[in-house]
């Protein structure tokens, strides 16, 4: 636990700077703003759901509780006329930033806290920035970056979102190599 003691301040200043910055680049940043997309026939499937609203959760259509249903004919014929789809339903009403915020903020602490835990475990006390820069850099970017890459294979979400997020997550790292290459002890 040495490198807590050690490395307090880079996770912090690092955990709060990504999480200034990622404010930023949701809300200011360009490249974001084609990530969601309205329905064509949003009024209608909004009262469709409203009849027997879904709890908050996640949800498959068509869905199919056993991938043995793959193979019943008329579980092919619902996927082959679509449309199918992914979605999550969250709590009706205007969604609580003050929590999502805390939420986001306590996540990149978290991943500056495995920064830190990894570049220390690699490098000590002493070492030259550029090493700290270019281990800490690559573990943040690791971790902004490569949880993303499921969405995309397995979920249908858009290429296009991912490579922006990877964009995102490039920056990030950079921003916290350079923090603990400046802080490093």
């Amino acid at each position: 636990m040495e490198f807590l003691t050690q490395l307090w301040l880079p996770i912090v200043v690092s955990g709060f700077a990504v999480f200034f910055l990622s404010a930023l680049v949701w809300t200011v940043m360009p490249h974001h703003k084609k990530d969601w997309q309205g329905l064509p026939n949003e009024e209608a499937v909004l009262t469709t759901l409203r009849v027997n609203p879904p709890a908050p959760g996640q949800y498959a259509l068509p869905f199919m509780f056993d991938p043995k249903l793959r193979d019943d004919p008329a579980m092919k014929e619902r996927i082959a006329r679509g449309p199918n789809a992914y979605f999550t339903v969250i709590p009706t009403g205007t969604p609580a930033m003050g929590p999502m915020m805390a939420k986001s903020l306590v996540y990149n602490l978290v991943v500056s806290l495995l920064v830190a835990y990894v570049t220390w475990h690699s490098l000590r006390a002493g070492a030259e920035t550029s090493m700290v820069f270019r281990i800490a850099g690559t573990t943040a970017m690791m971790a902004y970056i490569l949880a993303m890459v499921p969405e995309s294979i397995w979920f249908g979400r858009p290429w296009r979102n991912l490579w922006m997020q990877v964009v995102d997550g490039v920056v990030y790292g950079l921003v916290t190599g350079a923090i603990f290459g400046w802080l490093w002890p």
